[in-house]
């Protein structure tokens, strides 16, 4: 059975997962707006990755005899002013989540829960790469500024996610 500190947590945790698909769909609406098809399909195969980790969340409450329990999803941004603020504001957010399962895997641990330690072990080493990913968006969007060029390079290669 899981303990009842631990499934709220984890139910808190899917709220923000799925939250973040939906900035991360939010963030390809605003691509697509402005015709860069490759930074708006890697967001959505981010909004993908996210949904699917929700959905790692809510299977593991079940497996231990947990109850799921949903949440409202706020309303993300719609508008951003360039493509570089669009990554910082994606790094912020991800670092915002890292934040939450170190504070969930805190808890886990306080809680002598053993399952939900090493269950959480795949979302910490998941936000090591989440951040280095758009990290590394982050830079070479700063290397080619304001280039028209260098953008139209940048969403092509991003297409290829």
């Amino acid at each position: 059975m899981i303990p009842e500190k631990i499934e709220e947590a984890l139910n808190n945790q899917i709220n923000a997962e799925l939250n973040a698909a939906y900035i991360y769909q939010a963030m390809g609406a605003y691509f697509e707006a402005n015709n860069m098809e490759g930074f708006a399909s890697w967001m959505d195969k981010q909004a993908e990755e996210e949904v699917g980790h929700a959905r790692k969340i809510y299977d593991f409450i079940n497996e231990r005899g947990g109850r799921v329990a949903l949440k409202g999803i706020d309303a993300p941004p719609v508008e951003w002013d360039s493509p570089l603020e669009v990554f910082e504001d994606a790094l912020e957010h991800e670092k915002k989540v890292t934040a939450m399962i170190n504070e969930l895997v805190d808890l886990a641990e306080s809680e002598n829960d053993r399952a939900a330690v090493s269950f959480l072990q795949w979302f910490i080493d998941e936000q090591v790469e989440e951040e280095d990913s758009v990290e590394s968006i982050i830079d070479k969007l700063e290397m080619v500024g304001g280039s028209s060029n260098g953008l139209y390079m940048l969403d092509k290669e991003l297409g290829q996610r």
